[in-house]
C-alpha cells in the first residue's frame, strides 16, 4: 500500500516556475515508478510525465517537454516535478500517481493523491 500526497501548487504568473512534491509512506516506494497527471475543469485527465522505480528512465507529454522535470529521492521517498514557463494552459489540478511501471494510461496506476491545484496567470 502506498499513500501520495502533493504539494506546491499555486498561483503563479505566466513564465513562471513551481516545483510540486509528490510525498510518499511505504517502505517499498523504491519498488514504484511515479507518474503526473493533470485535469483542467472540463477537460480529461492528461498524462504529464513519469519516472521509473530507479530514477534513469523518465517519460514527458510533448506539451511540456523541455518545460517540466520529473525527479525522485528514493532516500526521502518523494517525487518532484519542476515546472518552468509555465503557460496558462497549464492550469489544473495536478495528481501524484504510482505503480509498478511507469505508463502514460492513467488506468495502470494503482495509487492516486489528493490533488494539487495549479494555476497560471496571463
Amino acid at each position: 500500500q502506498v499513500q501520495l500526497v502533493e504539494t506546491g501548487g499555486g498561483l503563479v504568473q505566466a513564465g513562471g516556475s513551481l516545483r510540486l512534491s509528490c510525498a510518499a509512506s511505504g517502505r517499498t516506494f523504491s519498488n514504484y515508478a511515479v507518474g503526473w497527471f493533470r485535469q483542467a475543469p472540463g477537460k480529461e485527465r492528461e498524462f504529464v510525465a513519469a519516472i521509473s522505480r530507479t530514477g534513469r528512465s523518465t517519460y514527458y507529454a510533448d506539451s511540456v517537454k523541455g518545460r517540466f522535470t520529473i525527479s525522485r529521492d528514493n532516500a526521502k521517498i518523494t517525487v518532484y516535478l519542476q515546472m518552468n514557463s509555465l503557460k496558462p494552459e497549464d492550469t489544473a489540478v495536478y495528481y501524484c500517481v504510482s505503480s509498478l511501471l511507469p505508463s502514460q494510461d492513467p488506468l495502470r496506476y494503482d495509487y492516486w493523491g489528493q490533488g494539487t491545484q495549479v494555476t497560471v496567470s496571463s
